[in-house]
């Protein structure tokens, strides 16, 4: 039995900028950092012929063109694995919450496929495989934050150049920044779960557009996301919760999906309540509230009221690999 584990992710800045349709015009940048919550593969070889899938639903076929579940069935045929395979995922969160569970639930199992055929695949590889997965196989409108901040782990700056190649810098924090950070920031649940495809396929297709504003919003996006860079790097984490406001006061006025009344009155509890600043995680539309907050008492106690459940985290260093093989 092959056993894989791959991180879910936050992004710090920038995000929405790793999308083909923004960064093969103009170049994308972003911060992501792993966390500690992560997506399980397991693969092993059943005794009976036949693809065995346990995921939120249960199939059973005999041919690889019959498997529903088009990232399983695109993966199985891209690594080469033969109609005799039991693939189970698990996730300490569930999908559609904004913390990239689909680009890592890609990368654990393309690394799990791989050990299972006895095939080594490195991390950029891994990654770029991921990637094309979802963006060319299956057309969705997706950019590559996910896989590769799965894939690579930690903290990471990540460049989008033009020509599809993607650049990784670990950034470089001093050990107390980063304690200070894994501790300021605080993640809430909204309760509303969501698919990112319509926000982002509504992104995708005003980019290719030309859209002015969205443009201008993604220019801006990109930009702030390098000044957050600086900010870390320099060991100002509090200024990191400025440009997240900053950044969430644009991001809400992209998409009309991005937001909606209670999600903005729970913001501005938090923002009454000890947070610097804060943004949806993700896409948008639901998910994950994250705040950067010195005061977390204050913050815990009023969003507690409110009826949100946080989730705790530290950062994650690891990025996919195997766990048992």
């Amino acid at each position: 039995m092959i056993i894989t584990r791959s991180p879910l992710r936050i992004t710090l800045g920038g995000g929405g900028t790793d999308l083909p349709s923004y960064y093969r015009q103009h170049g994308g940048f972003l911060i992501a950092a792993a966390i500690d919550k992560h997506v399980y593969v397991t693969v092993t070889r059943p005794f009976s012929p036949g693809i065995y899938l346990k995921y939120s639903q249960l199939e059973h076929v005999d041919s690889i063109d019959d498997v529903r579940h088009p990232i399983i069935r695109e993966a199985i045929k891209l690594v080469g694995v033969k109609a005799q395979v039991e693939i189970t995922t698990l996730a300490d969160i569930p999908a559609g919450t904004g913390l990239g569970s689909s680009g890592s639930f890609t990368t654990a199992l393309l690394r799990a496929l791989c050990a299972f055929e006895r095939r080594h695949i490195g991390t950029r590889e891994l990654a770029e495989l991921a990637s094309d997965i979802e963006i060319q196989r299956l057309g969705e409108p997706t950019g590559k934050q996910d896989p590769y901040a799965a894939a690579f782990g930690g903290l990471t700056a990540f460049t989008f150049h033009q020509n599809d190649e993607v650049e990784a810098r670990p950034l470089k924090m001093p050990a107390g920044t980063l304690f200070d950070l894994e501790d300021d920031l605080l993640l809430f649940f909204t309760g509303y779960s969501r698919r990112a495809g319509s926000i982002l396929a509504d992104q995708k297709t005003r980019t290719e557009q030309s859209d002015d504003g969205m443009l201008a919003q993604l220019h801006l996006v990109k930009e702030l996301g390098m000044r957050s860079l600086a900010a870390l790097e320099a060991g100002r984490t509090v200024e990191l919760g400025s440009l997240m406001h900053e950044h969430w006061e644009h991001k809400r006025r992209r998409s009309a999906g991005m937001t909606n009344p209670q999600i903005d009155e729970w913001y501005d509890l938090g923002r009454r309540n000890g947070a610097v600043g804060g943004k949806l995680v993700g896409a948008g539309g639901g998910g994950f509230l994250m705040f950067y907050a010195e005061n977390h008492r204050r913050l815990r106690e009023a969003m507690a009221r409110a009826g949100l459940d946080e989730v705790r985290f530290r950062f994650s260093f690891e990025g996919t690999k195997v766990l048992f093989d």
